[in-house]
């Protein structure tokens, strides 16, 4: 009998563990997301001369009505831009990585060759001047440049009167802002990082939520089943999934999330969020 308490208590201190990792922190601001269409890295395509995270692109997204999503890093000069990728290979055809590079070097690339080029944030921000809410990945590599990434941004986008989110693989960066603005709502981004590394499949598991306590959880919607997922949402993190490249997935999904970020496609409700 005493090996049974021993069983049930372990159970029980181990289930409150869990919950303690991966509760995010419930924000009736998140309602904001609700019914938002999100253009993944503006209405792109880059085989038709529309990079992905171009002026260009976020243009298009506004014109349509569409929220928008784009990606920054911080260059070497200490610049917020707006890029993707860990280095300028595929989009720009060198291996260097924005954060070795000054902006006066990064401006010298091209997007897929054309005339467009990787802009700054304070550029996207004048450009989209609150016509549409911009949804901003933060990219980072470590707990220094995290730090310095967030400060630099935060300082940009104090004075920017549009709507703005942010979200980052990167749980540090989540608990910059919890700690520094918190009124800005924050979001995890997660997957089940399958056959990846065991801190990969830990934040996959919502398992580094008590670190930034996400408000809403920013998932790829293929696992959007995955039990982990559901509990985060079931204690109140925001339902938001990734990425959707067909009308038909969003349709299938519209009862497991509540905003969606797509490519390769216009979603018909494209105005929703503006109610129209």
């Amino acid at each position: 009998m005493l090996a049974v308490y021993i069983t049930l208590g372990l159970i029980f201190v181990i289930t409150l563990l869990v919950l303690f990792l991966c509760f995010p922190q419930k924000s009736k601001k998140a309602n904001e997301l609700k019914g938002l269409y999100i253009a993944h890295r503006g209405l792109h395509n880059n085989d038709n001369g529309i990079p992905e995270n171009s002026l260009l692109a976020f243009s298009k997204a506004i014109e349509k009505g569409y929220a928008i999503e784009n990606d920054i890093h911080l260059t070497a000069d200490g610049r917020v831009v707006v890029f993707h990728d860990d280095t300028l290979l595929r989009v720009c055809g060198t291996s260097k990585r924005p954060e070795d590079m000054t902006l006066d070097e990064i401006k010298e690339c091209s997007l897929f060759g054309t005339d467009q080029k990787i802009p700054t944030l304070e550029e996207c921000l004048e450009l989209i001047d609150g016509k549409v809410p911009l949804l901003i990945e933060f990219k980072s590599d470590s707990l220094i440049r995290a730090d310095a990434l967030c400060a630099a941004a935060n300082n940009i986008l104090k004075n920017y009167k549009g709507k703005y989110f942010i979200q980052s693989f990167y749980p540090f960066i989540l608990r910059w802002y919890r700690k520094n603005n918190p009124t800005v709502l924050r979001g995890q981004l997660a997957t089940a990082f399958k056959g990846e590394t065991l801190h990969r499949r830990l934040l996959g598991l919502m398992l580094f939520n008590f670190i930034g306590r996400p408000q809403f959880i920013s998932y790829e919607h293929i696992y959007k089943n995955s039990f982990m997922r559901r509990l985060a949402v079931k204690l109140g993190g925001y339902p938001v999934g990734w990425t959707f490249l067909k009308k038909e997935e969003i349709e299938a999904s519209k009862k497991d999330f509540k905003a969606f970020i797509f490519e390769n496609f216009e979603p018909e409700n494209k105005k929703e969020f503006l109610g129209e």
